[in-house]
């Protein structure tokens, strides 16, 4: 909801060159917090841990309106990334419990898709709201729908059987918890693929204004709606074929949607490129989730489940600072910045056709 509007906030407070900042800052802590939040929900559980986050974004959002210089912007941008750092951790491992391994990826899907209707309502919400009633009452809404989240989780039952009680002892963080070794491969994949996400999202609302887009949250909610759309059809697909194969398709997607995005001179274009981003991020995103479970062992499933985010966390961040300082406010850097997101997906890609090329010599 409140991201589309960010870049010209932080404008107005005099920080227009930092924009590659919102998006960095916040998936920064929330890649430091998912050692704590995979090892609390492999103990205390996975309700305590959803919960956390939710009251984070709860707090954050009220906190917004009373801001009004730089630093206690950063500041609030650098909190309110536990939310990510802890809800979905909590959210994902939740799922793997209930869900039986032969339709993991489906699942995926389909926990994506719920995602995906949030993020596609949020953003043009957020925009309407922001031009209709000003920025403190999209805030102020944002933070609604944070607490009715924590409202519905607080009668949620838990699925970990075996909890201990929150002690600060748990949050002595081991080299063991920093990251699960099992799920390198699609960590990797991670990494390269959301550099794109990260550039997306820090530079699109100023390409969609360039090109005259007015709601600048309209290019967000393309995005969701192709990702929407892909989800389950993709969960299904790496469940049936093989997340390898899946995910060889949606890199090269990614890598097609940089280039229309770059290359973008209409309203038309770019909302193509945008669309065609959310099919790809629609399908990669399930598939790895469920890779990374595939992996995990049963104990840890939240330590595997974080060590993917993390993975991804670390691709927005970088895909968000370098984008913004490739852009630099300069609108002839668009085609820059999305040149180079295709190239790091363009090498995921060759990663996994050597990958599926060496697991079926090994099969053989």
């Amino acid at each position: 909801m409140i991201i589309p509007e960010l870049p010209e906030y932080l404008t107005h407070l005099g920080g227009a060159e930092y924009k590659g900042l919102i998006i960095s800052l916040f998936t920064i802590t929330a890649m430091l917090s998912r050692p704590f939040s995979g090892k609390l929900a492999d103990t205390i559980g996975r309700v305590p841990v959803m919960i956390f986050g939710a009251v984070v974004c709860f707090i954050c959002s009220l906190l917004y309106p009373i801001v009004a210089s730089l630093f206690p912007f950063f500041l609030l941008r650098f909190v309110h990334g536990f939310s990510t750092g802890f809800t979905p951790t909590g959210n994902t491992a939740y799922l793997s419990d209930i869900v039986p391994a032969h339709k993991r990826g489906e699942a995926m899907g389909l926990l994506g898709t719920a995602g995906a209707v949030g993020m596609a309502a949020g953003p043009a919400l957020g925009g309407t709201l922001a031009n209709q009633f000003g920025l403190n009452t999209m805030f102020y809404c944002s933070s609604l729908s944070a607490l009715i989240s924590i409202l519905i989780l607080l009668r949620t039952k838990e699925t970990l059987h075996s909890r201990e009680k929150f002690s600060f002892s748990l949050l002595r963080i081991t080299k063991a918890d920093l990251f699960e070794p099992r799920v390198l491969v699609p960590a990797f994949i991670m990494v390269l693929a959301s550099f794109a996400y990260g550039s997306v999202f820090t530079i699109i609302p100023d390409f969609g204004q360039f090109v005259g887009i007015k709601n600048k949250g309209l290019l967000f909610t393309f995005l969701t709606v192709g990702s929407l759309l892909i989800r389950l059809l993709a969960g299904k697909a790496s469940d049936r074929y093989g997340r390898a194969p899946v995910l060889m398709a949606s890199t090269s997607l990614i890598v097609i949607s940089m280039i229309v995005i770059g290359t973008a001179e209409t309203t038309l274009q770019l909302i193509v490129g945008v669309s065609l981003y959310g099919l790809a991020q629609g399908s990669t995103s399930p598939t790895l989730l469920a890779w990374a479970t595939d992996l995990s062992d049963d104990r840890f499933k939240g330590r595997g489940l974080a060590s993917l985010y993390i993975s991804m966390e670390l691709g927005i961040g970088l895909g968000a600072f370098i984008s913004g300082w490739l852009y630099g406010n300069d609108s002839t850097k668009f085609l820059l910045v999305f040149l180079t997101s295709a190239l790091l997906s363009a090498i995921a890609f060759l990663y996994l056709l050597l990958f599926n090329r060496q697991q079926r010599l090994i099969l053989k």
